[in-house]
C-alpha cells in the first residue's frame, strides 16, 4: 500500500495529511529536470549580458584601441555616444543576447549535469570531499560545449562592435563573414575563447560555491525566506564575477583583437595568438579591466540571483548538493 493511501484513522488527520502531500512539488529527474536547468542558464545569461550590451561595446573598444579610448568606461561611453549616438551602444545586442542564451543553457545545464554524474561516478562521500574538484571538472566540461556554441555568435558580436559599418544586426553580419571568409572564420577565435571562457567558468562557479557554503555555515538556510536567498546569491555571484574577470581578462582581450580582423594570408590562428600576445605584453592584456570588472561582477551576480529564483519558479529543484 503506497503511503499516500495509508490512514491514520483521524479524519482530520488524514485530511491534513493529503493537504500537505498534494502541496509538495513532485521531483523531477532526467530530461524533465535538466531542460529546466538549461532554460534557466539560457534565460539568466541572455537577460543579463543583454542588459549589459553598452558596458561591453565600451570595454572591447577600450581593447581594440586603446589610443582613442584612453578616459575610463564612463568616459568611453561618451565618447562612442558623441562621435555615434547613443544607438551605438547597443550595436551587437542580437548576438549578445543569442549567443549567450545558448551559452548559458550548456553551461549551467551542463554543470548541473555533470555535477551529477561525478556524483554517480564516484559516491556522493567521495564527490564531497572533494567537491572543489568536482565543482571545477564540471564547470569546465559544460563550457566546452557551451563554446562551441557561443563561438560563432561572439566573432559575429566582436565585428560588429570594432566597425559599426560592416553589416547590420546578427543575420547580416553571419552572412558577411560567411560569405567573406568562410565557415572557418567564425571558430579562428574558438582557442581564446576556451583559454578565456573555461578558466572564467571554472572560478566562477568554484567561487560562487565556495562563498555560498561559507554564508550558509553561519546562517541556515531555511530560515531565509525566499528573497533573502536571492540578495545571498547576488553577493555570492558578485565576488565570483570579480574573480572570474581577472583570471580571464587577457584571454578575452586577446580574443577581442583575433576577432577584428581577418589574419594575413597563410597565417594560422596559433602564429596569430603568440604576435597579439608579444604586442600585447601583461599590461596591454589587461586593457578594459575596470570595465570589465563592473560588468562580470554585475552579471554574474545578477545570473545567479535569476538562476537561483528561476529554478524555483520551474521546480528544477532535484539537483544533489555536495556542499557540507
Amino acid at each position: 500500500m503506497s503511503a499516500s493511501s495509508t490512514t491514520t484513522g483521524s479524519t482530520k488527520v488524514d485530511a491534513a495529511v493529503q493537504k500537505t502531500l498534494a502541496k509538495t512539488p513532485e521531483k523531477l529527474t532526467g530530461v524533465a529536470l535538466y531542460s529546466r536547468f538549461a532554460l534557466a542558464g539560457a534565460a539568466c545569461c541572455a537577460i543579463t549580458h543583454g542588459a549589459l550590451t553598452p558596458i561591453d561595446v565600451v570595454k572591447t573598444r577600450i581593447q581594440l584601441d586603446p589610443v582613442k579610448y584612453n578616459k575610463g568606461l564612463v568616459g568611453g561611453i561618451r565618447q562612442v555616444v558623441a562621435s555615434e549616438g547613443a544607438g551605438a551602444l547597443l550595436t551587437g545586442l542580437g548576438p549578445t543576447a543569442a549567443g549567450y542564451f545558448l551559452q548559458g543553457a550548456f553551461k549551467f545545464g551542463g554543470y548541473e549535469f555533470f555535477k551529477q554524474q561525478a556524483i554517480s561516478t564516484f559516491g556522493y562521500e567521495t564527490a564531497a570531499n572533494n567537491r572543489t574538484a568536482v565543482y571545477l571538472g564540471a564547470s569546465a566540461c559544460a563550457e566546452f560545449f557551451a563554446d562551441i556554441a557561443l563561438c560563432p555568435l561572439e566573432a559575429t558580436r566582436i565585428r560588429l562592435v570594432s566597425d559599426p559599418t560592416f553589416a547590420n544586426g546578427l543575420i547580416g553580419g553571419a552572412g558577411k563573414i560567411f560569405k567573406l571568409e568562410g565557415i572557418g572564420a567564425f571558430y579562428a577565435g574558438f582557442g581564446p575563447l576556451l583559454f578565456k571562457q573555461v578558466p572564467y567558468t571554472m572560478a566562477k562557479f568554484v567561487v560562487f560555491e565556495k562563498v555560498n557554503e561559507a554564508v550558509y555555515r553561519t546562517i541556515d538556510k531555511n530560515s531565509l525566506s525566499s528573497s533573502m536567498q536571492t540578495v545571498v546569491n547576488l553577493g555570492c555571484g558578485l565576488m565570483a564575477g570579480f574573480a572570474a574577470a581577472i583570471v580571464s581578462q587577457p584571454a578575452d582581450t586577446m580574443l577581442s583583437k583575433i576577432n577584428k580582423t581577418k589574419g594575413l594570408p597563410g597565417e594560422g590562428t596559433t602564429s596569430r595568438l603568440i604576435k597579439i600576445a608579444k604586442e600585447l605584453g601583461l599590461k596591454g592584456s589587461y586593457g578594459g579591466i575596470g570595465a570589465r570588472l563592473f560588468m562580470v561582477g554585475t552579471l554574474t551576480a545578477g545570473q545567479f540571483a535569476i538562476y537561483g529564483d528561476l529554478k524555483k519558479l520551474l521546480n528544477a529543484q532535484g539537483g544533489v548538493e555536495i556542499a557540507k
